[in-house]
């Protein structure tokens, strides 16, 4: 099959290129976003293969089938970026890669804590400026620390067993209850107890209508003074704002993130000679108790490898007919 591959970096092209050598699908590599502008690259390609910030919306989708496309295949978990009931009126079928590196993001998110707790990020930057003073670099034992984790698939399950290494109690939020984690002793409460009760509350849940904004201004009211807030699944999961004024006043202590909201017009692009224009991104910025990274929780070797595997079975599948397991649809109305 002809793949039209869009926001392609160097490493998409070396595992896609090698997981596609025994299947010989003529892959053609794009680096920009596929959107309404770019969908005219894709004309003839019967299948995209799209990331996180690429556009797939009602207007792309309509582009895209009126040239032949019939597949997208998206290499990454999330689908919020793709308009599923324009993608169903088009006849076009959308597949996903749903859990390419769960202990890739777990322990990118115990690393984030790790480093905020101890400020080892900053101990580092006075290190190599010759200062080894040790003020300001106070943190806290993680042993019998409450962690509050809401979303408790794959990720927050792996996120549990390892903070339940360090000793740490567990609190849980999902609208789906794992059996796994109550048996590591985690406990299922409502989101105001979680929130009030957490040292440490880190999101593993995915971005839908009823999880948009879930840390905003109200949810900030009931946490635990000085909480430690970590969020390694999607931007908009955390309102930005609200969590700028929580950090001001002091009600959160620590933030870690490896998403950001706004993040597609940021993240993955080295913009190190220009002038970032995005003001709030800039305000967390300045923050001493904010640790920022540009989505590379998922950056693993394994990773890649998994996605690039997954992306060709999945294309195999609906080639030869036959149903495949990560296919996507659009929720029928209530």
């Amino acid at each position: 099959m002809k793949v039209a591959v869009f926001s392609t970096k160097a490493y998409d092209r070396q595992f896609l290129s090698a997981a596609n050598s025994p299947t010989q699908h003529e892959l053609v590599f794009f680096e920009p976003r596929l959107n309404r502008d770019t969908a005219i690259l894709a004309a003839g390609f019967p299948a995209v293969c799209v990331f996180v910030h690429d556009q797939v919306d009602a207007s792309t989708l309509e582009l895209l089938a009126s040239r032949g496309t019939r597949l997208v295949v998206l290499r990454c978990a999330g689908f919020n970026n793709v308009d599923l009931q324009a993608a169903a009126d088009l006849g076009i079928t959308v597949v996903r890669v749903p859990a390419y590196s769960p202990y890739g993001v777990a322990e990118h998110a115990v690393g984030l804590i790790l480093s905020l707790n101890r400020k080892i990020h900053r101990a580092y930057n006075r290190v190599r400026e010759g200062n080894f003073s040790i003020d300001g670099l106070l943190g806290f034992n993680l042993h019998e620390r409450t962690v509050g984790i809401v979303g408790t698939g794959k990720i927050g399950l792996i996120l549990g067993q390892i903070m339940k290494g360090f000793g740490c109690h567990l609190l849980a939020y999902d609208v789906y209850r794992n059996p796994e984690l109550e048996a590591l002793g985690g406990k299922y409460v409502e989101l105001p107890e979680l929130f009030a009760n957490s040292d440490i509350i880190s999101l593993h849940c995915p971005l839908i209508p009823e999880t948009h904004h879930l840390i905003n201004t109200e949810a900030i009211k009931q946490i635990k003074s000085g909480v430690m807030i970590i969020n390694t699944s999607r931007g908009a999961l955390i309102d930005t704002q609200a969590v700028i004024e929580g950090l001001k006043s002091g009600k959160i202590g620590y933030l870690g993130v490896d998403v950001y909201e706004q993040e597609s017009e940021l993240f993955f692009e080295d913009l190190s000679g220009e002038i970032i224009q995005d003001d709030i991104f800039q305000r967390l910025t300045t923050f001493p108790n904010v640790l920022i990274t540009g989505h590379q929780a998922f950056f693993t070797a394994e990773a890649l490898h998994n996605i690039a595997e997954t992306t060709f079975a999945n294309i195999a599948d609906v080639e030869e007919g036959r149903p495949c397991a990560n296919e996507i649809r659009a929720q029928p109305s209530a």
